[in-house]
């Protein structure tokens, strides 16, 4: 099927051809055995005969006279040829150009006959007749058989060599084609005001065209939609789409990743429940399937609001009016927007946007900037989301601390990706992790980027530093104690607890220190051996107070 958006808008401005109107012939000869194939579909199914087939058949009954007048007007006997040209009979003048046309053809023929014959090759099999672009009509041979061309150059004249074979022509065939390519051109400028008046016939039909148009590409799309469903690892089915209401989703796949090669997709179950799940917070390991259950999620309920079967054995949606989703992170160097500002131009305008029949997808929000400042931005906006706006939502995060929510609003839901360690074979205090891709209720219990980053061969010096960076964060904070002699526990080797107070005298101390140190006269222009000497002076100033503040002869060990 051609555009006919396309052609109607060349017959409407006047820019149509002949070979316009010889492509809307060949579809209307064709729209029959359409209507033939969707009869017995129709029969079983009243819907493909209400939008489909009754439409066709009155376009086609409406297209009749357009057949009519090209079977007429133009000689579809040289469309096999790619000449598109109005038929000889239709004016005297043509007719005798085209006899005259004729006659050169049979010559043409003739040579072909002749020089196949005297070559010893059979024609139209290994000595073929061409129509070329530069040489008018002449005649091809394989590579291999150009050798019979060989010191004959008096009799052939070889034109090219390409990949499909040696081009030649012979006196006569070259007259012959000349004279039959100015006949041609005399041909089109005699039939030019004819075509013109024939094309202007044919563009009132333009309407007829636009409906089947229309008709066509709705037919495609939902011919496109049967395909996918059908072949599809695991056919799709149909949902059950309500005005509101819940999302339910049983064994929900994602239907680009099931068809992959060597890929044996996990399905999950989705239940969004106004009241009880309409915000879900997802955690889990990196590469545990987070991203891949909203997303497919957000794409299902699209699936699903364009007419199409959905790959889950059963779904349950209701109609949005959006659906809104931060995933991914990109930024525009040219308009100097950073990856978060992005980030958070995205989420404002979701913010602005979302309505309570709104669909939001939010995929680690707040990483592009400080830990205390993403938190910060996660937890307000999806206060804002579950307060403001109540649309279903699906937030995938690394903020633990988010989960929290549940324990404040009824409508918020934790789920986390599930996953397994256990001891590694080789043994040596190894752990391998087992990302299993399901979805399961409540909070991931513990965090494992260190497993990712062991998965992805990091030094082992490496990861034995970042555990231990992670056990001396994870017990950095204050401990119980009395007002005057509170305790903190500080992020030094050894972790030794210090008072309050101890902490602020060795503060003032350290101050006063710095400052008397800063205020030497000429320290700029001093060498490091007398900036030492100066420091040791200093030392030996304030010694008995850096003996009595444990907490400053500690902060000292640590330089």
């Amino acid at each position: 099927m051609p555009d006919f958006k396309r052609l109607s808008s060349r017959f409407q401005r006047g820019f149509a051809s002949l070979q316009d109107i010889v492509r809307v012939y060949q579809v209307v000869i064709a729209l029959p055995g359409l209507c033939d194939a969707l009869a017995g579909v129709g029969a079983a199914q009243p819907l493909v005969g209400k939008y489909y087939s009754q439409d066709l058949l009155a376009i086609t009954e409406d297209l009749q006279a357009f057949r009519s007048l090209v079977e007429t007007t133009v000689d579809l006997s040289m469309v096999d040829s790619h000449e598109f040209m109005l038929r000889a009979d239709f004016d005297e003048g043509l007719q005798a150009t085209k006899a005259q046309m004729e006659e050169e053809m049979r010559q043409i023929l003739d040579e072909q006959a002749r020089v196949a014959g005297a070559l010893d090759l059979e024609a139209n099999k290994k000595l073929k007749l061409e129509r070329h672009n530069t040489y008018g009509h002449c005649l091809r041979v394989s590579r291999t058989d150009a050798t019979c061309l060989r010191g004959k150059s008096t009799k052939y004249v070889e034109l090219a060599t390409q990949k499909t074979g040696v081009f030649f022509t012979t006196p006569a065939l070259r007259d012959s084609s000349r004279a039959y390519r100015d006949l041609s051109d005399a041909y089109t400028k005699a039939q030019a005001a004819l075509v013109r008046e024939v094309i202007k016939v044919a563009s009132s039909y333009c309407s007829v065209l636009e409906r089947l148009n229309k008709t066509v590409a709705h037919l495609d799309v939902i011919l496109s939609f049967a395909e996918a469903s059908a072949s599809a690892p695991t056919p799709y089915v149909r949902p059950t789409l309500r005005p509101d209401g819940d999302l339910r989703l049983v064994a929900a796949r994602h239907p680009c990743l099931e068809v992959q090669d060597g890929v044996s997709f996990i399905a999950n179950d989705v239940s969004m429940v106004s009241g009880e799940s309409e915000f879900v917070i997802i955690t889990g390991p990196n590469m545990g399937g987070k991203s891949t259950y909203i997303r497919q999620i957000g794409v299902i309920a699209l699936m699903a609001q364009v007419g199409c079967f959905v790959p889950c054995d059963s779904a349950e949606l209701y109609i949005f009016d959006c659906i809104l989703a931060r995933v991914g992170a990109g930024d525009a160097q040219l308009k100097g927007v950073s990856t978060f500002m992005a980030e958070m131009l995205e989420t404002a305008s979701i913010l602005k946007t979302a309505t309570p029949k709104s669909l939001v997808i939010i995929d680690e929000l707040g990483r592009g900037t400080s830990t205390y400042d993403g938190f910060g931005l996660a937890w307000a906006i999806s206060e804002h989301i579950v307060k403001e706006i109540g649309c279903k939502c699906l937030f995938a995060t690394h903020f633990h601390e988010l989960t929290e929510l549940e324990a404040i609003y009824p409508s918020v839901d934790n789920r986390h990706v599930m996953a397994r360690i256990a001891d590694g074979v080789g043994g040596g205090g190894q752990r391998d992790l087992t990302l299993l891709y399901k979805i399961g209720q409540g909070v991931c219990d513990q965090s494992f980027g260190i497993h990712v980053a062991e998965l992805a061969n990091f030094p082992e010096s490496v990861v034995r530093l970042a555990k231990r960076k992670v056990e001396e964060l994870e017990d950095f904070g204050v401990k119980d104690g009395s007002d005057d002699d509170q305790a903190m526990d500080v992020d030094t080797p050894g972790n030794s607890v210090f008072t309050k107070q101890q902490m602020a005298d060795g503060s003032k101390l350290i101050e006063l220190f710095l400052t008397e140190f800063t205020s030497t006269p000429g320290l700029s222009e001093m060498a490091s051996d007398q900036v030492a000497l100066r420091v040791n002076e200093l030392r030996a100033k304030y010694d008995s107070d850096i003996a009595a503040n444990a907490w400053v002869q500690n902060v000292i060990a640590t330089l």
